[in-house]
């Protein structure tokens, strides 16, 4: 029997499909064998260059287990892992520490002596704190408590409205949308008036920022600069900076006003998106000595962003509006030990009766793990708020599996339902309160820069305390067995999103 026309063609196509393939397999490896000085070459480059990253995260190791995952997937996979390393591992910011000695960091709490601004007494009761801050609780300050998006951002308005000399705006993440565009009208409108304003983002949080919305505020004569935009990832002289971030959200208005806690810019957080509803954030306002130590934070951040040196006022005499006294705290990978996660830590440790956190992501190193957990054994309430809904699905997911290690160990952990929660405030006892831009995770304790302010004043500890309890009226309480009546599909991710910890 004669074979089909149409099964010749097909063995034919496979035929020449064959003959095809051989013959690139063929161009490859002489394309390989014409270059094996080449190729040598580059092998040779990527096991030097592995060798450099392995040296390095031995000397400069903070956790043994990263550090170790990090070495055998150096060995094993170098290829893959070196450009990794870069992005992730390369832990270097000397350039910023010298910019920190060089505006004096270290001789703050001398000057704020020479002023009279200290509260000897709460840098006392708290010497861990104002030794991770490096600057002591300065007194006579006016507080504020600004309980979402509609009363923080029209409290910053009005504060860029009454400026009289100079407006230093600094966000993680700025959209260009109604309110970001809000906000860039009137920071326009002071510059026009001859202030200095000096806007700060982040180049991550705030990648989808267009380039006309920042040309529109240059023109007005703000000045503008992205947080790496003098630190680009492939610079010779640096690591790539990708993975750390400038999280800190902070406004200050002529060294007197300074506003910070959980909101960025973006519609999202005054309630404008149908997928999150009611956005539950809070932000502070501090008044007085408070305020020049978080305008100092944010003289550091723009010389390292910029270049720029800002002139610091000459005064012999600070404002001291009100009765509280604040502590400063900014941390970020400058930081020679993970001095924000010590900080936290030793809140959790003094506790007594409370320890309340609320925060959107819970990703907590092993140490914090444990800070939390010995405190609920001792019979201390601990109880975390975090949302219901998700933002990120990586980190929700994660959340759910240190969720469940956590209430096996009497921790509370509460699920926010009415809207998405993105607050990062912490109530210890009756006399701790911390409010700032620090997530319960990883990212916020290690890597990122962040900004947290510490209050002992029984007005504002009152204040976060029924602020909190109407929170938890509108949160569920997780039992214990939740996590094992979801799917098993869902168990296994949640644990497999936990293996990412380090970077989440």
């Amino acid at each position: 029997m004669e074979p089909e026309p149409q099964a010749l063609d097909r063995d034919g196509a496979a035929a020449e499909t064959v003959i095809q393939d051989a013959v690139t397999d063929i161009s490859i490896l002489d394309v390989v064998a014409n270059n094996l000085g080449l190729v040598a070459a580059f092998v040779a480059l990527i096991y030097i260059t592995a060798g450099i990253c392995a040296v390095r995260e031995v000397m400069n190791s903070r956790t043994s287990q990263g550090s170790v995952a990090w070495l055998l997937s150096l060995f094993f996979i170098p290829y893959i892992t070196v450009p990794l390393y870069f992005v992730f591992g390369w832990r270097s910011f000397a350039d910023y520490a010298k910019i920190q000695a060089t505006l004096g960091r270290a001789e703050r709490a001398r000057r704020a002596d020479e002023l009279g601004l200290t509260d000897h007494e709460e840098t006392r009761d708290w010497p861990v704190l104002s030794r991770v801050a490096g600057v002591p609780f300065l007194a006579g300050n006016k507080t504020r408590l600004l309980i979402d998006g509609t009363a923080t951002f029209s409290a910053i308005k009005q504060a860029i409205e009454e400026a009289n000399h100079s407006i230093f705006f600094q966000f993680f993440a700025i959209h260009d949308d109604e309110l970001g565009r809000e906000m860039a009208d009137a920071l326009i409108a002071r510059a026009k008036d001859g202030l200095k304003v000096c806007f700060l983002y982040d180049d991550v949080g705030s990648h989808s920022l267009s380039n006309e919305f920042i040309v529109r505020l240059q023109e007005a004569g703000v000045k503008v600069c992205g947080f790496n935009e003098n630190h680009r990832f492939l610079r010779l002289l640096g690591p790539m900076r990708l993975n750390y971030r400038n999280h800190r959200k902070l406004v200050v208005t002529d060294f007197r006003v300074a506003f910070v806690g959980g909101h960025n810019v973006a519609d999202q957080y005054v309630g404008r998106s149908k997928w999150f509803g009611h956005w539950r954030d809070t932000h502070v306002s501090v008044e007085g000595p408070a305020a020049v130590a978080c305008a100092l934070s944010f003289v550091e951040d723009w010389l390292w962003a910029s270049g720029e040196r800002i002139e610091l006022p000459q005064v012999t005499e600070i404002p001291m509006p009100g009765d509280e006294s604040v502590l400063v705290m900014p941390t970020g990978p400058a930081d020679k030990l993970e001095e924000c996660a010590i900080a936290f830590v030793e809140a959790a440790a003094q506790a007594k009766q409370r320890f309340w956190i609320t925060t959107p992501y819970l990703v907590p190193s092993l140490d914090v793990q444990t800070a939390l957990c010995s405190a609920a054994m001792r019979g201390v309430d601990v109880r975390i708020l975090l949302p219901e809904k998700r933002d990120h699905w990586t980190v929700w997911l994660a959340s759910h599996a240190y969720e469940h290690i956590l209430v096996q160990r009497g921790v509370k952990v509460y699920r926010y339902s009415e809207g998405f929660l993105h607050q990062k405030v912490t109530l210890m006892d009756e006399d701790l309160v911390s409010i700032g831009t620090v997530n319960f995770d990883n990212r916020s304790f290690q890597i990122n820069f962040e900004l947290t302010l510490w209050f002992t004043h029984e007005r504002t500890v009152r204040n976060v305390e029924s602020m909190l309890e109407t929170d938890f009226q509108n949160a569920r309480l997780t039992w214990p067995d939740a996590f094992q009546s979801r799917s098993y599909v869902f168990q296994v991710l949640a644990q497999g999103a936990r293996l990412l910890s380090p970077i989440l």
